[in-house]
């Protein structure tokens, strides 16, 4: 089971934006459970996604044609030529496997999605405490009587971030991809 909690949870003052209402607007509070179905998916695809499992496969089929072809004389063959029960078999197996593949895969598109939520999340509290620490640095430089010519660059990297704007232009752009 894999939990993912807020991210970057740090100690602080109540400044201009608390952490309970930074936390609020963060999205990633997600938990992925493994059930039974993952368990089964993920050992499947372990234990028949190797080359010792093709090789197995590989002289389980000479092995099997051979024998159904009367090419070992001592075994009486039990699947003749076009070796209906055999095809059966492996169709049977390749819809399991392909299932559990599948299985996997969506597994992994879902910690894919949590681990991209975390990022963003980090980067924004990171982009969060950049944003205080040029604040604080400018208000250190007008307290030192140190007077520069206005910057607006400086200004619109002061200014807050809005995540749900952020989250609105994001869902918007899944939108419009679907």
């Amino acid at each position: 089971m894999t939990n993912v909690k807020k991210a970057g949870k740090t100690p602080r003052s109540a400044e201009a934006k608390s952490d309970q209402d930074f936390d609020r607007e963060m999205k990633s509070e997600l938990e992925f459970k493994e059930n039974w179905v993952d368990k089964v998916a993920l050992f499947v695809t372990g234990a028949f996604g190797s080359i010792r499992f093709l090789g197995m496969c590989i002289a389980l089929f000479i092995v099997w044609i051979s024998w159904n072809l009367n090419l070992l004389p001592l075994l009486r063959p039990f699947d003749p030529y076009p070796f209906q029960m055999l095809t059966m078999i492996v169709s049977i197996f390749a819809i399991i496997l392909s299932v559990s593949v599948l299985i996997s895969q969506n597994r992994e598109g879902k910690k894919n999605n949590i681990r991209q939520q975390v990022d963003f999340e980090v980067n924004v509290r990171a982009e969060s405490e950049i944003t205080k620490m040029l604040t604080m640095l400018h208000e250190i430089q007008k307290q030192l009587g140190i007077h520069s010519k206005v910057d607006t660059e400086l200004e619109e990297m002061k200014a807050e971030i809005d995540i749900k704007e952020i989250h609105h232009k994001l869902d918007d752009t899944i939108t419009e991809d679907e």
